[in-house]
């Protein structure tokens, strides 16, 4: 038995796990993947027995907080049973899901049931024909009421995740801090990551900083810098007057790597130690080597967290620095 904890070589603990269930997704967005995306054959997609297994084995050596990814999550056939697993293990503190929200008008209540405490919905514009250019779906109203919906399961928190590109979505930023305050929702910012080649835009012309999303929140809101956090990469500030918390992802301006205490394994069984680095180690490999072997599975875990990186070393040029998309990686 390996030692009970995933320490890296930088003495950070990795404690949150991001679990991808499918590489799928029924939206199309710029900056997450192509129109025309080849999706893994199902055979080489971890089956929901391995999922668990995963999971079982970073719980075992510390995991604490697990959030389940895609593609999109929500369109992966018998995924509720999945989480009521997850959801019944006492060790976790933490089981959240992100979600475009489209599935959402039908299963916010059966994941709410199922342990889920947390939702991420991504949404990065309240205006129909730029929210379909944006996905490359018009399906704006199904997502307002998937929140709605979320809103009613009783969900501990929600949060909002709004990508900001210049000239495509930043004179929206104040209408969608508007939109979490009068719902009593959470929202984070993110600056785009340069994760595979994209057509729809030149990255280095619609790069918004996040101290420039703050600047422009500020220009009406009082912002305090907040306490708050989840176990990812935001940093938090309380909107005064109100429960709305904003968060800044910046993993160019502000680089969050320091206090790294995640990894992510992909819907094919990769474990990815660092979103800026292409190497990974294929899990589905050893545990259909080794069915059942979950101690061989724990070591390999406990040596690869020898090999995670210090940082990433993300750019704003129109160069590529990591080829998968993040559909790919688990967002």
């Amino acid at each position: 038995m390996p030692d009970s904890q995933l320490v890296d070589p930088f003495g950070r603990r990795i404690t949150y796990l991001r679990l991808s269930v499918t590489d799928r997704c029924d939206f199309r967005c710029t900056y997450c993947m192509s129109e025309d995306m080849v999706f893994a054959p199902r055979a080489q997609i971890l089956t929901l027995e391995e999922l668990y297994a995963v999971a079982d084995a970073f719980i075992s050596l510390g995991v604490k907080r697990i959030r389940v990814t895609g593609g999109e999550p929500l369109v992966r056939k018998g995924l509720t049973g999945l989480l009521a697993r997850l959801g019944a293990r006492n060790e976790l503190e933490d089981l959240a899901i992100t979600t475009n929200g489209s599935q959402l008008p039908s299963l916010a209540a059966s994941l709410h049931e199922a342990g889920v405490r947390r939702l991420n919905i991504s949404l990065d514009s309240l205006k129909r024909e730029r929210f379909a250019e944006l996905t490359r779906r018009d399906r704006l109203d199904q997502v307002l009421e998937g929140i709605e919906a979320a809103r009613s399961a009783g969900f501990k928190r929600i949060k909002l995740n709004s990508v900001v590109q210049k000239g495509r979505n930043d004179d929206e930023i104040l209408d969608l801090v508007e939109f979490a305050i009068e719902r009593g929702l959470d929202i984070s910012f993110i600056e785009e990551m340069p994760l595979g080649s994209v057509s729809s835009h030149q990255r280095q012309i619609t790069f918004c900083s996040s101290d420039e999303v703050r600047e422009r929140i500020e220009a009406r809101h009082t912002l305090v810098r907040s306490s708050h956090a989840t176990g990812g990469p935001s940093r938090y500030w309380q909107v005064a007057g109100s429960e709305t918390q904003i968060g800044f992802i910046s993993p160019h301006s502000n680089n969050f790597c320091g206090s790294c205490n995640r990894v992510r394994v992909t819907a094919e069984g990769k474990l990815v130690l660092c979103l800026g680095h292409e190497g990974a180690l294929d899990l589905k490999s050893l545990m259909r080597r080794y069915p059942g072997d979950s101690e061989r599975l724990r070591n390999a875990l406990v040596d690869a967290l020898q090999l995670k990186p210090e940082k990433h070393h993300f750019r704003t040029d129109e160069q590529v620095q990591v080829v998968r998309f993040m559909s790919m990686t688990g967002g």
